[in-house]
C-alpha cells in the first residue's frame, strides 16, 4: 500500500499559493474553495466608479480570480492553469455592501477547464456573469 500525500483544504491551499496583489488591494476574500465550488467577497466600497457603482473591472477581477484559482486547484501539484479568455456581462450595479461570486466548472478536462462565476449583490441579485477558460500545462521548474 502506498501513502498518498494529505490532500490541502481548498482554503488553505489558497492561502498558501496567494491571492495575487489585485486581488488583495480590491479586497477579496475567500469563502470557499473546492473543485465543484469556490466562492469570495469583495467590498464595493473602495472598488467604485466615480458615480458610486461597483466598477465593472471589479467584477471582472473577482470572476478571473475565483476561476484561475479553481482551475488550479483542479490542476494539482505539477501543473499550472493559465487564462486564455475571459468575459463579463454585467445586468445590475452594486453600490454598497459585499459582492459575492459563486464559481462552477462547466468543463473540467485535461488540458482546459471553464468556469462560470456568478456574481451577486447582498440581496442576492445577479448584477454580472463571468466565464472564464483556462489552459492547463505543466508547471515551470521551481514553481
Amino acid at each position: 500500500m502506498t501513502e498518498t500525500a494529505p490532500v490541502l483544504d481548498g482554503i488553505e491551499w489558497a492561502a498558501r499559493r496567494g491571492n495575487g496583489a489585485l486581488a488583495d488591494k480590491m479586497g477579496f476574500q475567500w469563502v470557499e474553495l473546492t473543485v465543484e465550488r469556490a466562492v469570495a467577497t469583495m467590498p464595493v466600497e473602495g472598488n467604485t466608479q466615480p458615480v458610486g457603482l461597483f466598477h465593472g473591472g471589479g467584477y471582472v477581477v473577482l470572476g478571473e480570480s475565483l476561476g484561475s484559482m479553481a482551475a488550479n486547484f483542479y490542476a494539482g501539484p505539477g501543473r499550472l492553469a493559465v487564462g486564455v479568455d475571459v468575459n463579463a456581462t454585467h445586468t445590475r450595479s452594486a453600490t454598497s455592501g459585499l459582492v459575492t461570486g459563486v464559481c462552477t466548472p462547466l468543463h473540467l478536462g485535461r488540458s482546459m477547464t471553464v468556469h462560470e462565476i456568478v456574481i451577486s449583490d447582498d440581496q442576492g441579485r445577479r448584477c454580472s456573469t463571468v466565464r472564464i477558460t483556462n489552459m492547463i500545462k505543466d508547471a515551470p521548474q521551481g514553481r
